[in-house]
């Protein structure tokens, strides 16, 4: 496994079983940088098994700091406004960005 300029890693070489890891995080407003208020993780290696309300802490304090990690974007939400006389309904968590890391499965545990 080696890890690029960007501090991402990648999978190389024989004999590596290359797996995806994906993150979503559900941020306070639709800027990167806004504190999580969700999120769930899914280990493609089989590692671990996160489930939901299995911890307090998010794993990240914002979206940015993911990408800091390694962990690279591959969605961020759209930014759909309410409709007239709906600004203050509750609703689902719309700020949804979504992100992925490329791990050896066979990497030491």
């Amino acid at each position: 496994m080696t890890t690029g300029a960007s501090g991402s890693e990648r999978v190389e070489g024989a004999g590596q079983v290359p797996r995806q890891q994906v993150l979503v995080l559900y941020l306070a407003t639709s800027a990167l940088d806004a504190q999580v208020i969700g999120w769930s993780l899914y280990d493609g290696t089989g590692r671990t098994s996160p489930t939901t309300g299995d911890s307090d802490e998010p794993p990240y304090e914002s979206g940015v700091a993911a990408l800091r990690a390694g962990w690279r974007l591959i969605q961020a939400a759209q930014l759909i406004p309410p409709y007239p006389g709906h600004e203050y309904d509750v609703s689902f968590l719309k700020h949804e960005f979504f992100f992925e890391r490329i791990v050896d499965a066979r990497a030491e545990r």
